[in-house]
């Protein structure tokens, strides 16, 4: 096993990355407040993993509430919060009961969002079983739900007690799946780590086909490079924003094709593409460095280029982005593979090129 943590004053936490960690209750059980426990978790999830995790934690005294949601994206709204809040409610659950996500990003993000606003506030643990929640989402304190005119709209900034990352998850991810949380892996190497990128250039195969060594060193890397940018600006008041790579024309594909119809990272893998052709445009990446970043995320089995929506539809959807400035959408672009940079001065007929495929 290996441990990072991200340190963030009197609410630092560790990471834990290993196998068969679902089953080790005692790297849970210090950090509960009371020996209770909510595990929130899914439809796809909970015949996988949730009777394990609970059998264990019974076994070391913890009093264990299940609460199962429907599995996708398009269920992670308003609706399917107050499924958590009822569940809570009925079983009279305390400020000192704590919750865990068990499940991917969706999962984490609502019950986090949950554990933020609870009794105004309520311990809760990450178990992400999903690549893109390993390396991404389980670690940070972002939480939230889609709104229908824009994702993760609606959250709040609240820090997990633990993230429990067991790598034996991994294999029941589906492929698509699989890809779409390399999009997230790629990111780190493209905005701050070019190490990192060349070694996923030689590893990306054995990456594919989840080499349990380099499956564990593309986990710890990708979430070092996060707990670094969240200890230095944990709010998202400047660096932080540059982990948002991709997310901006992302997020627009998401909300335009409808939640879930393409994945996450499948619209962060366009996104990024765009965001590196735009920086092209700019003269801050030349064609081989772009040709580097298509041939990697071509080997995740990723998209390559965006759905066509049209340049007045993007435009609009990317005006509802976190990073709107001031009525001016900010982009975080790349001035050379390692070397990223958020910034609103971009020509405007550039952008609209870069859409308009």
């Amino acid at each position: 096993m290996q441990t990072l943590h991200v340190s963030l004053g009197n609410r630092s936490y560790p990471i834990y990355i290993g196998q068969n960690l679902i089953s080790s209750a005692n790297l849970i059980v210090p950090h509960l407040k009371r020996k209770q426990v909510a595990i929130v978790t899914n439809t796809t999830v909970a015949p996988l993993y949730l009777e394990q995790l609970a059998q264990q934690l019974l076994a070391a005294g913890v009093s264990v509430i299940t609460i199962i949601l429907p599995d996708g994206e398009a269920y992670k709204n308003s609706e399917t919060l107050n499924l958590i809040y009822d569940a809570l409610l009925q079983n009279r659950c305390e400020r000192s009961t704590t919750l865990i996500a068990l499940g991917g990003g969706v999962i984490g993000d609502l019950t986090g969002y949950a554990a933020a606003t609870y009794l105004r506030g309520v311990p809760f643990i990450q178990i992400p079983t999903t690549l893109l929640s390993q390396v991404d989402s389980s670690v940070g304190g972002k939480t939230g739900i889609n709104h229908l005119l824009g994702k993760n709209m609606i959250g709040a900034f609240y820090q997990p007690k633990l993230v429990l990352i067991d790598i034996d998850t991994l294999q029941t991810l589906p492929p698509r799946e699989l890809s779409a949380g390399v999009a997230e892996v790629i990111k780190y190497g493209l905005i701050r780590d070019v190490e990192f990128f060349d070694w996923l250039e030689a590893n990306i195969a054995k990456l594919m086909s989840l080499d349990t060594t380099v499956i564990t060193e593309a986990i710890y890397r990708s979430c070092q490079n996060k707990a670094d940018v969240v200890a230095a600006d944990e709010y998202e008041a400047g660096e932080r924003a540059l982990l948002n790579l991709g997310h901006t024309f992302g997020h627009a594909i998401e909300n335009a094709m409808g939640y879930g119809v393409w994945l996450h990272g499948e619209a962060v893998a366009a996104g990024t593409m765009m965001a590196a052709n735009l920086s092209k445009k700019m003269g801050w990446l030349n064609a081989q460095e772009i040709a580097r970043m298509k041939a990697v995320f071509k080997a995740a089995n990723l998209p390559l280029s965006p759905p066509s929506l049209g340049v007045e539809k993007y435009l609009d959807l990317m005006g509802l982005d976190k990073k709107v400035e001031n009525g001016k959408i900010r982009l975080v672009l790349l001035q050379g593979i390692g070397k990223s940079v958020i910034t609103s001065t971009y020509d405007a007929q550039l952008l609209k090129q870069t859409i308009d495929l």
